[in-house]
């Protein structure tokens, strides 16, 4: 019998930012054999660069966890490590290689790396190897056999899928009203105080389009992919949270969860949201305030916009 570890199976949550991404990444990250990791595609700029804290509250480089992480999969992590990564990213990592990338999956090539003629490809072997490590450095400090990488973007979903990664996506979607209306609001990076990035409704809603229909364009090739509504998420947290971890494949485990509330416990999540943060009991109810709070005029533009998926996702009949 080999004593080779199996790999540390990977759950992608995928989504445009302010769906709720983080907040599923947290309750699924209190499922026992689960290790949530945070967005990932961050880790290299935020954590291993500028040092920032990670959600234990300490910073990148003096959180044990991490520590062990790094020593595993890199032996230690260095600024030539995540600058070669961040180069590695640029070239494969984005948005507008998708189509080369679902071509590989369309064509039965996923893993055969050495044989894909094109250049702009010729790092992804490289790219998904260091993630590789790191899922598997991560499962074996958490002790965990499934990992979250709550990296959101599309585009690493189809690097891991293309490279041969065994990924099981979820995702979150949201009425892109209400991702709109967050995107236009004023937050601050509870790292150092600096706002976060804001964007109009009409670049949310050309974001929005663009990220679903990558993630619906990934599960017509072939990739596990379960889509999760953020509203069925504050409506029925328990019995969503039950079909997703089954078809995860864990036995469920609820008992963080009580009367529409949650109880988290502290996650090593290396970059996210401010809720990666919060410890402790926190409500889960529908956050809806978007209806009187966004103009009528935002809201007609962003429908405008976005109405097809709108419609196949449920929203149309949610107007304000």
């Amino acid at each position: 019998m080999s004593d080779t570890p199996s790999p540390t199976r990977v759950v992608f949550v995928g989504g445009l930012g302010r769906s709720g991404t983080t907040l599923l990444e947290r309750l699924l990250g209190e499922v026992p054999g689960i290790a949530p990791l945070g967005e990932v595609v961050h880790l290299w700029t935020r954590g291993v660069l500028a040092d920032e804290a990670c959600g234990c509250g300490r910073p990148f480089g003096a959180c044990p966890f991490w520590s062990k992480v790094g020593e595993r999969a890199f032996g230690g992590w260095s600024e030539g490590l995540a600058h070669r990564m961040l180069t590695l990213r640029q070239q494969v990592d984005r948005t507008r290689r998708i189509p080369t990338l679902a071509q590989l999956l369309s064509d039965g090539q996923a893993g055969s790396l050495a044989a894909w003629p094109s250049p702009g490809l010729s790092g992804l072997g490289e790219y998904v190897a260091a993630h590789r490590r790191l899922y598997d450095a991560a499962g074996e400090a958490a002790g965990c056999p499934i990992v979250i990488d709550s990296s959101k973007h599309a585009s690493l979903a189809f690097c891991l899928a293309a490279a041969g990664v065994d990924v099981h996506v979820v995702h979150v979607v949201r009425d892109p009203r209400a991702v709109a209306h967050s995107w236009g609001r004023r937050v601050a990076r509870p790292e150092d105080g600096r706002p976060m990035t804001r964007w109009s409704p009409a670049r949310t809603s050309v974001h929005w389009l663009a990220q679903n229909l990558s993630l619906e364009l990934l599960a017509r090739r072939g990739v596990s992919v379960t889509r999760i509504r953020y509203e069925d998420l504050l409506e029925t947290p328990a019995g969503t949270l039950r079909r997703l971890v089954a078809r995860i494949g864990l036995r469920p485990r609820f008992d963080f969860l009580a009367d529409r509330e949650a109880e988290l416990s502290m996650a090593h999540t290396a970059s996210g949201n401010p809720m990666r943060f919060t410890v402790g009991r926190i409500g889960l109810t529908p956050d809806d305030g978007w209806r009187t709070a966004a103009s009528a005029r935002h809201q007609r533009l962003v429908t405008a916009l976005t109405w097809p998926l709108m419609n196949k996702y449920g929203y149309l009949g949610r107007l304000a």
